[in-house]
């Protein structure tokens, strides 16, 4: 590097600009990253700016009866020379507005960044002829609830779009500054890592999937493998589980092939999540493939246990599409679909059909989000007339939901020594005597005045946790 050999990088820098600002090579600029497609990119077919150059005048604003300004046609596209509006004289050739005299018009267009960087706005009324927009339209509907984009729209399309509403919000046409409230990034679906490219020979057809497994399967398998905002890592076995999941929701729903003489076979069922078919299915990944075998009745299966899960998957999986936790929706769903399974296991007398029958159009609502092909008609397999999306969403009862009773965690010093289960409401007082009263706690402290003078106080978290902080 010559006389540069061992500078540090500032230090160089700083050299080598001063070097060829002295031999008149060079010399330094601060660049901007402006960003300024919207005005910089000239494309023919761009929007017109509305300006008039008159000798006279100078420039004019076109008038409001000559708006909007109209592109011609047959344009002579040619790779040099002025843009191909400068060349078209009907376009350029014009009138001053103000004094009459020969003019021309602005040959330079805004790039349509700019048309998309407002659309929000219009389609609040659409139809207005008179206006780009009602002010008292826009006022009801905007700013938009949710932007949904890939990250490719950060730096440019969310950039100007935040622009114009700024500088609309300024001139008091708009009613915030922000054009958005929340925004969703979703994530990219990958294949071992590396996004999916046809040059890198990694791409699954979502046509093949479909073919294969029907669109439900797809759809379920894609909302539950991650978060909206995460990369989906794309799995055979995921989808495959997505599919044994949904067959298993059928069978609970429409019934054994052996109890249900209409009951489709397995390759039936997942005709109905095809476009045009007639039925579905889905479970998905390793963590899920095992919950198939927990069918059977267990110990803590009953009427009321079903109830209260199925209230709290309505209330869980509400709250989850509130924040677009989707993964976890369909997680409770899975949930609810394996306490059903093994509630269907238990003896006739030892279940309620009514409460069955709750569960199972809860579960068929939840999931028509997700697999709307399969939901559709299971819906008609429970007996209900119409579609199950004008069936209304499910309400939970936040008096189900409770539990009766609760697992409650016994610590001493910090360190768990116990679990006992008692009764959901109990009071601070009574959770700490059911605590000491516990046969391990007594074991380690004893009963009555002797544990009382070992223990400096009792910390109690309600129907979650006893503390037991003994003497030093």
């Amino acid at each position: 590097s010559g006389p540069f050999t061992g500078l540090c990088s500032g230090d160089g820098k700083a050299r080598v600009t001063q070097f060829l600002e002295d031999n008149d090579a060079g010399r330094s600029r601060v660049t901007y990253k402006m960003r300024d497609w919207l005005i910089s990119r000239q494309r023919y077919w761009g929007a017109p700016i509305p300006i008039i150059y008159c000798p006279k005048c100078g420039a004019v604003p076109v008038p409001e009866e000559g708006l909007p300004v109209h592109l011609p046609l047959g344009l002579k596209v040619t790779p040099e020379g002025p843009s191909p509006l400068a060349r078209h004289e009907q376009f350029v050739k014009t009138t001053c507005p103000v004094c009459g005299e020969p003019a021309r018009r602005e040959t330079d267009t805004i790039d349509t960044f700019v048309c998309s960087s407002w659309y929000f706005f219009r389609f609040a009324s659409p139809h207005d002829t008179d206006v780009a927009f009602s002010k008292q339209a826009v006022d009801y509907w905007n700013p938009v609830d949710r932007y949904i984009g890939g990250v490719e729209h950060a730096v440019m399309h969310l950039l100007y779009s935040r622009f114009v509403t700024k500088v609309l919000y300024d001139a008091g046409l708009v009613p915030a500054d922000e054009p958005f409230k929340h925004l969703l990034t979703q994530g990219m679906v990958v294949l071992h890592g590396a996004k999916m490219s046809k040059s890198k020979g990694n791409v699954v057809s979502p046509d093949d999937i479909v073919d294969r497994f029907g669109a439900d399967v797809a759809r379920v398998f894609m909302m539950f493998a991650a978060p909206p905002e995460r990369d989906l890592e794309w799995s055979d076995r995921g989808v495959e589980g997505a599919q044994r999941f949904l067959r298993r929701v059928w069978r609970q729903v429409a019934g054994e092939s052996g109890d249900d003489p209409e009951a489709p076979s397995e390759t039936a069922c997942d005709e109905a999540s095809r476009p045009g078919g007639s039925a579905g299915d889905a479970a998905i990944c390793e963590d899920i493939d095992g919950s198939e075998e927990t069918n059977a009745p267990g110990d803590g299966i009953s009427t009321e246990g079903l109830l209260r899960i199925t209230h709290q998957s309505i209330k869980k999986v509400t709250e989850d599409f509130e924040r677009l936790a989707l993964n976890t929706a369909v997680s409770q769903l899975m949930e609810l679909s394996n306490y059903i399974g093994r509630y269907q296991r238990l003896t006739e007398h030892s279940r309620s059909e009514m409460a069955l029958d709750e569960a199972r159009a809860a579960l068929v609502k939840l999931l028509a989000p997700f697999a709307p092909h399969i939901a559709h008609e299971l819906w008609e397999k429970l007996g209900h007339d119409g579609t199950v999306e004008k069936a209304g969403w499910p309400a939970f009862d936040p008096e189900i939901i409770k539990e009766k009773i609760i697992t409650l965690v016994v610590q001493v010093d910090g360190k768990v020594r116990d679990r006992i289960n008692v009764e959901a409401g109990c009071s601070d007082e009574q959770l700490a005597d059911k605590a000491l009263e516990s046969e391990r706690i007594v074991k380690m402290l004893g009963q009555g005045p002797e544990a009382r003078e070992k223990i400096a106080k009792v910390i109690v978290i309600k129907d979650k946790l006893v503390n037991i902080v003994t003497r030093r």
